[in-house]
């Protein structure tokens, strides 16, 4: 049986959640909406989903604060489209260091959502073909680090797993599989996100700092990820693929 992409849609707002949810449905989505975080919880309890559309400004818990709850639990996967009234930049910066996979900001067309939607959709499900293998329950090792490309995080010396949001994730694994090789933030945008999400350069300085603090990388002198002048980022060690568990 054909796959039919199942969406949460998270807004106080049920004049949006109608409308949004009619238009999905329309093209062909399974949809699931939902006033606030507490329904949010109680639906993800029992199900799964395949992206989760969440409103920025709720009353209660906003979308920041369950973007970061969603991105240590069990669905921290899942990726997420948030949804806000305002297109402050700072704001969207901070979406996405919560975990958020693209931003859209209302007034929007249902028409430019459901392209986002689809967009994010093809990229969380794209395997860099030089490493399909390494999904197939391999680990990534450079340094004293194992990036898990199944479950999506961090494993140190320890064995302690350090959890990745989608966005980290997606930048580590672009440039694990890109080692000691200068990359621009035109070229890491391309690979990140695709240009249909209308990012922006500073998202990825953003990523490269937070990715810096998860593998206790100092800024000023980086072990990992080094910054070259004028052109972009370079991942500066040798990457392994390590045998199946």
């Amino acid at each position: 049986m054909e796959h039919i992409d199942h969406i949460l849609i998270v807004d106080d707002d049920r004049e949006i959640r109608e409308l949004v949810s009619a238009y999905l449905k329309k093209n062909g989505l399974r949809v699931t909406p939902v006033a606030d975080g507490r329904q949010m919880r109680t639906f993800l309890e029992a199900n799964t989903v395949d992206l989760i559309i969440l409103d920025l400004m709720m009353p209660g818990d906003d979308g920041l604060v369950l973007s970061r709850e969603l991105r240590v639990g069990r669905h921290k996967a899942t990726p997420i489209v948030m949804l806000t009234a305002r297109s402050d930049e700072m704001d969207r910066i901070i979406g996405l260091e919560m975990g958020a996979d693209d931003y859209i900001a209302k007034p929007f067309s249902a028409r430019e959502l459901l392209a986002r939607i689809k967009a994010v959709l093809r990229r969380a499900r794209m395997l860099p073909a030089n490493l399909q293998v390494s999904e197939a329950g391999q680990l990534l090792r450079f340094g004293q680090w194992r990036l898990d490309t199944t479950a999506r995080h961090l494993i140190d010396a320890d064995g302690t797993a350090i959890a990745l949001s989608g966005a980290e994730y997606r930048l580590l694994r672009v440039f694990v599989d890109h080692p000691q090789r200068v990359l621009n933030r035109d070229q890491l945008l391309n690979l990140t996100q695709g240009r249909e999400a209308e990012l922006f350069d500073r998202s990825i300085d953003l990523l490269v700092s937070r990715i810096r603090q998860r593998l206790g990388d100092d800024a000023r002198e980086p072990t990992y990820i080094k910054t070259v002048r004028s052109e972009g980022y370079v991942f500066s060690v040798p990457v392994d693929i390590v045998e199946p568990r």
